[in-house]
């Protein structure tokens, strides 16, 4: 029987530039990259070189660590580019495209034992896809899981609407199901404000509704209800989408690594849905769908392009990739202006998660927000915020400091694995001391690893 869990705690952010329900068009990448940054905690080993020739499904490289774990190319053609940072640190590893993309083929029979769909992932490349609590890293085959998560949908202001991207997918989202039911038990978050769930009658897994405002929507909130995690277990979490790779692969027997992303944000002509692959280049997705228009004041770029979501994404140039988990782009104005007693104005047009400003009286109204922190780097100031925005049972400042502290032993104590940094967004949203909170939580998982290792 499926159980209701209404959370209380959070903040939905009402934005303007939802993504309509359409699919715009087709986008067929030029290049793809594969950066190792997608991937905490990965040291990534090269298995290619400039000029060679790769299928979908070819291995680019792998992690050092756990040297089982392969990073492949989603799609056809020829190693262009291997970039590098300091310390000759790799960035990207770029592809360029062939037109008509040659997979590499695996074998799917037999797939009725955890070690049978072990190997198809880590062989496929399909395995970074599955991403455990604690830590926000990908899962460590070597460990069995306690069990596989699945949220159906995400509440972080103008995300991708799975409903819409999934409706015609079905089938191969149960076949990833199935396949992952053999790693661990599956467990499905529904989205309880939706009255007709597509995701209602998925077999072999436990499903469980969630009603809230965000973040109702992420994994680690709805398994600290569900299955909480224990030091010593683990808990793999895979993204909708990513299920459904992972289903085309047991089916097909290939790495089809298509997805429907929704381009958002007030700054897009005509927001709408693209088909592309992932890590695609998306300089021919925006293509005619920026609002160059800058905000009074503001010199220099007019907009920020975001690999994401607005809470958590990633800034991008015009020029840029995908990142491997993003299943949005995000275009919202650059904030690069000076409030002259911004704070002393009534504020009307302004949002405000506390009653700072009169817009509180308007719930349901869109804003324009953008980039502008609205004041600058100050030390900590106890509000009690925090304790608003996090529904889990943990103690969200106490943590923070002790991350900042070093003090594993209190970090344990006071909930660090059960976290990943997009469940304290809505902290560094509302935080008045500007802090950069999902860092900090990203250093003390980083801090957590390299203890455990």
């Amino acid at each position: 029987m499926s159980k209701v869990i209404k959370l209380k705690k959070g903040l939905d952010i009402n934005l303007k530039g939802q993504a309509e329900k359409t699919v715009e068009k087709t986008v067929s990448p030029t290049f793809i990259s594969i950066k190792p940054s997608d991937f905490p905690c990965v040291k990534p080993h090269l298995e290619v070189r400039q000029g060679d020739k790769v299928k979908a499904g070819d291995v680019l490289f792998t992690d050092k660590f756990r040297p089982e774990i392969r990073f492949c190319s989603p799609v056809s053609g020829e190693v262009a580019e291997i970039r590098r940072a300091e310390r000759r640190r790799i960035t990207d590893v770029i592809v360029k495209a062939d037109s008509q993309t040659e997979y590499a083929k695996f074998e799917v029979k037999d797939l009725n034992s955890k070690d049978a769909v072990k190997e198809l992932f880590l062989k496929s490349g399909v395995w970074p896809y599955l991403r455990q609590r604690p830590f926000n890293i990908i899962a460590d085959p070597q460990q069995d899981a306690k069990a596989v998560y699945i949220s159906t949908f995400d509440s972080a202001p103008l995300a991708a609407d799975y409903q819409f991207v999934l409706k015609d997918q079905l089938e191969a989202f149960q076949a990833g199901v199935d396949a992952l039911s053999k790693l661990a038990k599956v467990y499905i978050g529904l989205d309880g404000k939706v009255a007709s769930n597509i995701f209602a009658n998925v077999k072999n897994a436990e499903i469980n509704t969630f009603e809230g405002p965000h973040p109702a929507g992420n994994a680690g909130v709805q398994i600290s209800y569900v299955c909480p995690v224990n030091k010593g277990e683990s808990v793999i979490v895979v993204n909708p989408q990513d299920v459904v790779i992972i289903g085309r692969l047991v089916k097909n027997g290939i790495y089809d690594a298509k997805k429907t992303i929704a381009l958002a944000g007030s700054k897009v002509k005509n927001p709408a849905y693209v088909s592309v692959v992932a890590n695609s280049n998306i300089d021919s997705v925006l293509e005619g769908k920026i609002d160059e228009t800058p905000l009074e004041g503001v010199e220099g770029e007019a907009v920020r392009i975001i690999g994401g979501n607005v809470l958590t994404g990633t800034k991008l140039s015009k020029d840029g990739f995908l990142g491997f988990y993003d299943n949005e782009i995000t275009i919202i104005p650059e904030g690069k202006y000076y409030d002259f007693f911004g704070w002393a104005l009534p504020g009307l047009k302004k949002y405000s998660f506390s009653h700072t400003f009169f817009s509180w009286l308007c719930p349901k109204k869109q804003y324009e927000l953008d980039t502008n922190m609205h004041g600058e780097k100050r030390a900590y100031v106890v509000t009690g915020t925090f304790e608003k925005l996090v529904p889990m049972d943990i103690l969200p400042l106490q943590l923070i400091k002790a991350i900042l502290a070093q003090n594993i032993e209190l970090m344990e104590e006071l909930g660090i694995y059960e976290v990943a940094e997009e469940d304290f967004a809505l902290c560094e949203f509302a935080d008045t001391s500007k802090t950069d909170i999902q860092a900090i939580i990203r250093k003390g998982l980083d801090l957590m690893v390299s203890e455990t290792r």
